[in-house]
């Protein structure tokens, strides 16, 4: 099996998957914080990372053939000046001309040299390299699910893992892999999930897994690589066209499990790949359409939700606030000119003063937190503007941004990072953090949307569940309107309608909006008792609160 950098593979990655080739590189290196920034307004640069405290510029730059020239050294040089960078490196898999080290050169002696890496060097260093990086060492309940995973995929080739966000599903999903191509290392092994953004993480994650023999690439709209060997990470449509034209991988794992349908693109590909091993993993598994995706990978090989989690030591504890506004909705209706009230809240109808108030809320829980580090869950695009403007108004949040899928792919990775750089100290966002995303130094949630999705909550809350060093728990705020009505659509999601005018109220209003801080641990203990740690249940539960609410309707 060709390794991830020899010159084929190099070939064979296109420009769009040679910069990932790097990244793999500068992990064996022994780099940390590796980010890949390319795209526009990158400044030159396409990999940001660390070293022993030092911070590394890369510009990758893949050729068919021919030279490299001393245009990639000054765009490298203008990315270190931007970054603020000590070290800037070009990088290519054919070779530099005379004029780029002649370039480098006249350069070194204004500042430090810039570093050429060359095909040649690209295939010395992977000589060099440790075979893998990092050391993985399963906790008691990963080796327990490795265990009854790989007994049932020897059994029935089916094996489903259900495992609460923060516990480390993608790490045992890799040692499965890696155990598979240890034992056969010849075999080809799909990863698949439904969001090319996904699949990307999916196979930086799994690169500490394997050794670096085993090649990896991405298969997605934008990448059809001709060489399928090793572990291919694929969205589902581009893994089903690749499987149509007779790709036969020996393992598949589904990431997001739950996304398997009765029918479509998912049910379609394990059809068609029904002599491999799959390997289903999810924290929430339920579906809105109530399809059992046990029908297609068995039932559970193992469980382990959120209580339990959080029991064992291995999630943070959730200190959950909930809180219940004093708005008089029949007047709001009544005052709104398209008789707007609470179900149109934060989608066509906003009251400023109440988002003010989540602000003074937050602001307290800020103010009592280590290191405070938030996410502001919004219901709507626009309600997340809204909401960020109201926090920037207050000088302890005058970087905070909105994250949404409103926003160029470029803004929202730039946002992102510097969120997990510290740069950026609060998010508001909408959905677009609820999978596949690993921000661990959150310990504030706020739930400014009402979710009547078990599966968005769930994966919401997850966020900030993630235990680091001096983190032991999660502030969560839970700002809703009106318990009864609440209690009675969870059940049910709402099909929001696109549709209709915006409206905004700011006199319908109390001149202070406050809310009552209504600690009830009790609500999350009967919550997770109720629905049976929430992730782990495949019937529909109803949130049964506590008796001091009060009848619901």
């Amino acid at each position: 099996m060709r390794g991830f950098l020899d010159a084929a593979s190099l070939l064979d990655a296109g420009p769009l998957q040679f910069p990932r080739r790097i990244e793999r590189l500068l992990w064996h290196l022994g780099f940390s914080q590796v980010d890949n920034i390319d795209g526009s307004g990158d400044e030159g640069g396409d990999i940001l990372a660390e070293h022993r405290g030092e911070l590394w510029v890369i510009q990758c730059k893949w050729k068919r053939r021919g030279a490299v020239g001393a245009e990639a050294v000054d765009e490298v040089n203008r990315a270190r000046d931007h970054y603020r960078a000590r070290h800037a490196v070009v990088v290519t898999n054919t070779r530099f001309s005379p004029d780029a080290r002649q370039r480098v050169a006249t350069l070194s002696r204004l500042g430090p040299t810039i570093l050429l890496w060359g095909g040649t060097d690209l295939t010395t260093s992977f000589d060099r390299v440790p075979r893998r990086f990092g050391e993985i060492t399963p906790r008691p309940y990963q080796a327990d699910a490795l265990q009854a995973l790989n007994s049932d995929l020897d059994a029935t080739g089916r094996a489903l893992l259900i495992l609460a966000t923060g516990l480390g599903k993608t790490v045992i999903g890799g040692e499965v892999i890696a155990g598979h191509l240890r034992r056969n290392p010849d075999n080809k092994v799909l990863v698949v999930a439904h969001a090319k953004d996904l699949v990307q993480q999916l196979e930086r994650a799994l690169w500490r897994h394997l050794p670096k023999e085993v090649p990896t690439r991405l298969l997605t709209g934008d990448t059809r690589p001709d060489d399928l060997s090793g572990l291919t990470c694929a969205t589902v449509g581009s893994a089903l066209a690749a499987a149509r034209f007779g790709y036969r991988p020996d393992l598949v794992m589904v990431d997001e499990a739950h996304h398997i349908g009765e029918e479509g693109q998912y049910d379609q590909l394990l059809e068609t790949l029904g002599h491999a091993r799959q390997l289903g993993v999810t924290a929430t598994p339920w579906r809105g359409d109530k399809h059992d995706i046990t029908l297609r990978l068995g039932a559970p090989s193992f469980t382990l939700g959120i209580e339990e989690g959080m029991r064992r030591g291995y999630l943070a504890q959730v200190d959950y606030r909930l809180f219940v506004d004093d708005i008089d909705w029949d007047v709001v209706r009544g005052a709104s000119e398209h008789s707007y009230g609470l179900a149109e809240l934060n989608a066509k109808l906003f009251l400023p003063q109440r988002d003010e108030a989540i602000r003074d809320e937050l602001a307290s829980a800020w103010a009592t937190t280590r290191s405070p580090r938030a996410i502001v869950f919004c219901r709507t695009i626009e309600h997340a503007e809204r909401l960020a403007d109201v926090l920037r108004r207050t000088p302890l949040w005058s970087d905070a941004l909105p994250l949404h899928a409103g926003l160029a792919k470029r803004e929202r990775q730039s946002r992102l990072l510097a969120f997990r750089s510290g740069e950026v100290p609060i998010l508001t966002s909408v959905d677009i953090l609820n999978e596949g995303v690993d921000v661990p130094d959150v310990n504030i949630l706020c739930f400014a949307r009402v979710t009547h999705s078990r599966r968005i909550f769930v994966q919401q809350l997850g966020r900030g569940l993630r235990l680091r060093e001096g983190k032991e728990r999660v502030t969560v705020l839970d700002f809703v309107s009106d318990l009864r009505r609440i209690a009675a659509a969870l059940k049910l999601k709402r099909a929001l309608d696109s549709g209709g005018e915006i409206e905004t109220l700011a006199k319908v209003t109390p001149s202070s909006i406050d809310f009552s801080d209504q600690r009830v641990a009790a609500l999350m203990d009967e919550w997770i008792k109720d629905a049976a740690s929430l992730e782990t249940a495949y019937d529909e539960h109803r949130l049964q609160f506590p008796d001091a609410f009060g009848p619901q309707e």
